[in-house]
C-alpha cells in the first residue's frame, strides 16, 4: 500500500510540474477582446485587461516593468502595439 501511494503523490508532483508557458501575442491597433480560437474555431472574444502585478515566471518571459495585456478567459498574454503610444503615463498635468 505505502509503495502504491508513493507512485501516485510522484506521478501527481510530476503532472504538476509540467506547465505549459502563456502565450504571448502582440496586441493589434486599439485591439481590446482577444482573438485567440480554441480547437472548434470559436473565437475567444475576452477582454484584454492590463496585468500590472505578475508573477517572476511572466517577468523573465516579457520583461521587468513591460505593459502587458492578459485575456479574463484564456489567459492569452498580449505586448502592446508597438506602433500605438503605450498607455503608462498617458495623461500628465
Amino acid at each position: 500500500m505505502a509503495e502504491e501511494t508513493g507512485a501516485v503523490t510522484n506521478a501527481a508532483e510530476g503532472a504538476a510540474e509540467v506547465v505549459s508557458a502563456p502565450k504571448v501575442k502582440t496586441r493589434k491597433t486599439k485591439q481590446r477582446a482577444c482573438d485567440e480560437k480554441d480547437a472548434k474555431g470559436k473565437v475567444c472574444a475576452g477582454h484584454l485587461k492590463r496585468w500590472f502585478e505578475y508573477p517572476a515566471e511572466i517577468e523573465k518571459l516579457v520583461g521587468k516593468g513591460a505593459e502587458i495585456y492578459r485575456c479574463e478567459f484564456c489567459k492569452t498574454l498580449y505586448r502592446p502595439d508597438p506602433e500605438q503610444r503605450p498607455n503608462s503615463y498617458t495623461v500628465r498635468y
